[in-house]
């Protein structure tokens, strides 16, 4: 089991992720990719905005529409050149020098240049005037300071920190967004002060007006009904063979506000994904494969986790604690938060909850992540064990 801080220092956070689900897809498809014109999935609510640097939700569009200087594989978690095809760390870990591909461009067919990628950075995730969640992540040190970018040749960029950051070169595949369609509207303030930016590229845009460099481009938005998207002609991306991708010239994604309405119209033929599938849902697909002509897949454990968190916030207003002062004791001592997680009988979740389609991890780190340790390479575990759950309790009082 795995304890952390979460929250700033109000929260401790306690993995029962245990109970993160088996990954498990439906494709109604078997023939080859490259003969399907169209994929048809489903989500289970509307785009909230089409403004990447605005969005704070899921399901959004951007990892469709959108690429960043760099990528990562999506089955090993190993960092991939995308927009730039190669980059260098300076001796001292506090320059990266990314070098673009050529030719590459937007969706309207303009060139993607550096001066995209300086604007990008410093005009839109650095400006203070613009609420974006991103801007954090790129914060380093103490002092909180933000990288600088910036333009050393027709290709190159340099991105610089004041000292090293180890997450600095992971966090550069944020997507790059169109200078020449966004500039005007960072620049220039509307009647309340605000860069008209805010108000740009909502979801009442025409959708074809959004200018992307990512695999696909936004074809049609129909409101609590569907999102459309076309292959991008312009992606810089191609096969073995230099074929363009990608392969499926559509991509629509119905909105379906419900899981057991998703089943059924993927048992229909309507939807082509059942995806995410929920564990209830394994058997009784598994059992129709054949019959319904599409197939089950296992990914593994989801990348997120299910947790329970105590509030370890020990202050006061209008001279009430905020947290009952018994239960604050009990939250802020370690023998209590230890007991906790030896008494969670993870896998008895798993079994019954999700009908033993999940898997017990013991860190917020996923199993997926290059990152992540193992308990056979020393990571603490917090095994099922009330004999030792309870001697802690009578520990602590």
């Amino acid at each position: 089991m795995w304890w952390g801080l979460g929250l700033g220092v109000a929260l401790v956070c306690l993995l029962v992720s245990s109970c993160s689900p088996e990954r498990f897809q439906a494709l109604r498809f078997k023939a080859d990719v490259t003969a399907v014109p169209q994929i048809v999935d489903s989500v289970l609510s509307d785009p909230k905005t089409f403004n990447y640097a605005l969005s704070q939700e899921s399901p959004n569009v951007f990892g469709l529409i959108y690429e960043g200087l760099i990528g990562s594989n999506g089955l090993t978690g190993e960092l991939e050149p995308a927009l730039a095809e190669t980059w260098s760390i300076s001796p001292d870990q506090k320059t990266i020098t990314f070098t673009l591909r050529p030719d590459l461009r937007w969706s309207d067919g303009e060139p993607l240049t550096v001066e995209d990628v300086v604007f990008t950075y410093n005009e839109i995730y650095f400006n203070e005037a613009i609420p974006t969640d991103t801007r954090d992540i790129l914060r380093v040190g103490d002092d909180r300071l933000l990288p600088t970018v910036t333009a050393v040749g027709d290709r190159q960029i340099q991105v610089q920190v004041p000292s090293p950051f180890a997450p600095l070169l992971r966090n550069m595949g944020l997507p790059i967004l169109p200078r020449h369609s966004l500039a005007d509207s960072v620049r220039e303030l509307d009647a309340d002060g605000q860069p008209r930016f805010l108000s740009l590229w909502g979801t009442d845009t025409e959708p074809q007006t959004v200018v992307c460099n990512g695999a696909y481009t936004l074809a049609d938005y129909k409101t609590s009904q569907r999102v459309v998207f076309q292959a991008n002609p312009y992606y810089w991306r191609k096969d073995a063979q230099g074929q363009p991708l990608p392969y499926i010239d559509r991509f629509v994604w119905k909105v379906v506000e419900s899981r057991d309405t998703q089943l059924l119209k993927f048992r229909s033929g309507d939807l082509d994904i059942a995806e995410p599938m929920r564990p209830e849902d394994f058997s009784l697909l598994k059992r129709e494969e054949e019959r319904g002509n599409f197939t089950v897949y296992v990914g593994g454990p989801r990348p997120g986790t299910v947790f329970l968190a105590f509030n370890l916030n020990q202050a006061s207003r209008g001279g009430k604690p905020l947290v009952d002062p018994i239960k604050s004791a009990w939250f802020n001592t370690l023998a209590f938060r230890q007991a906790v997680a030896y008494g969670l009988d993870r896998q008895g979740i798993i079994d019954t909850v999700y009908r033993g389609l999940g898997a017990p991890i013991n860190s917020p780190i996923s199993v997926q992540s290059p990152y992540g340790l193992s308990p056979e390479e020393g990571l603490p575990v917090y095994s099922y064990d009330p004999d030792r759950a309870r001697s802690l309790l009578l520990s602590a009082g």
